[in-house]
């Protein structure tokens, strides 16, 4: 249902840096890459939940609150470690992370006032979004929702996971894949010869041909394998005493898993830490990312694995896919990406991925 939102947004960005190409007297455009593709994400996912474009004015502050947010998230935060601190709010987190929340609280309701007032006119009939799904299931006023919040909160509280949780790792893992590809230059052209075979050079790429895909597929599952966007899964708890490899662990033992550390474990994989996408296709052509393979967790496992694992299978081969079909990539002055992480919440590039885009296909097809 939402195919046309995805498609549309990818190729309304991808016309966008064919114009900024046509601009440039080298017909080649300078792009910070998880800019662009926060971009997009964004646009996607905001018009999904909240029928809005990232890049519209009404929407101009989130990125700036999702920025704040990301970076506190990542933060040593004394009292967590000593309660009896807290009073101090030493290094002024605390501060912080309510003006945050303010500032996130805002715009979200003014979003949620614009919802109730729009509802039922014939302006919003057959192109409801996640908010007028959320207000419709929760009509029913009179309700006591589950530890006593009311309505607007609950729906605001979750939007706002949701569009959190799409945005940044989206776009980590993508700017990830990238900065692989421009260092592995064999399997870069592999994969644009793939799209030449499977869509040709006469048409945009569609989220149908996803399927035909299997090298570009395979990139992706090597990408997360070696850079999961969060390389520390969410905290989880023991429900009983157990035994792991000699160690006992208590019932209520709060438990975080290393899926960094499993993915790239020598007793499972061969050559562990190098690029090997192929191996996706050969000797680990069963092992899925779904959270039944637990050599391969980048999304978790279980009730609790990232709700995100759809989205994040629709967005990231369709962007990945339209870049290496409308672009030849290259680097400033053809150096190697270097790919130092970053000391964050996720595994984020300790340095910005610039590079060099030159159209690959005729003008006509940008429109």
């Amino acid at each position: 249902k939402l195919k046309h939102v995805r498609e549309s947004e990818v190729k309304a960005s991808i016309k966008g840096l064919f114009e900024n190409c046509k601009r440039s007297s080298s017909h080649k455009v300078s792009v910070e890459m998880k800019h662009w593709i926060e971009g997009i994400v964004l646009d996607i996912i905001m018009r999904i939940i909240a029928g809005k474009r990232y890049t519209s004015q009404d929407s101009s502050d989130f990125q700036e609150h999702a920025t704040d947010f990301f970076d506190l998230f990542g933060k040593f935060v004394v009292s967590d470690a000593l309660p009896f601190l807290r009073w101090l709010d030493i290094g002024g987190y605390e501060k912080l992370m309510k003006k945050t929340a303010k500032e996130f609280d805002l715009v979200l309701q003014g979003w949620l006032d614009e919802h109730k007032s729009k509802r039922g006119s014939s302006e919003v009939k057959g192109d409801e979004d996640f908010m007028y799904v959320m207000l419709s299931l929760f009509d029913d006023k009179t309700k006591q929702l589950p530890g006593g919040d009311d309505t607007d909160t609950v729906i605001k509280a979750i939007c706002l996971s949701l569009i959190l949780a799409a945005s940044d790792t989206t776009a980590v893992t993508l700017t990830w894949a990238i900065a692989l590809l421009l260092n592995n230059r064999d399997v870069l052209e592999k994969a644009q010869n793939e799209l030449d075979v499977h869509v040709g050079t006469n048409r945009q790429v569609n989220e149908s041909d996803m399927i035909n895909l299997a090298h570009l597929q395979v990139v992706l599952k090597e990408t997360l394998r070696l850079y999961p966007a969060a390389p520390l899964l969410l905290p989880h708890e023991s429900i009983e005493d157990c035994t792991i490899s000699g160690y006992h662990v208590p019932a209520g033992t709060q438990l975080i898993v290393n899926a960094w550390k499993i993915q790239r474990d020598p007793g499972v994989w061969e050559e562990p830490c190098k690029f090997l996408p192929e191996r996706f296709l050969t000797k680990y052509k069963d092992v899925d990312l779904k959270g039944q393979n637990f050599e391969f967790i980048p999304f978790g496992s279980g009730r609790r694995m990232c709700p995100g694992i759809s989205f994040a299978f629709q967005v990231m081969p369709l962007i990945l896919a339209s870049l290496l079909h409308g672009f030849d990539f290259a680097t400033p002055s053809d150096a190697a990406v270097d790919m130092e992480e970053a000391k964050s919440l996720t595994y984020a590039k300790a340095t910005p991925l610039e590079v060099l885009l030159t159209p690959r296909l005729s003008a006509s097809l940008y429109d």
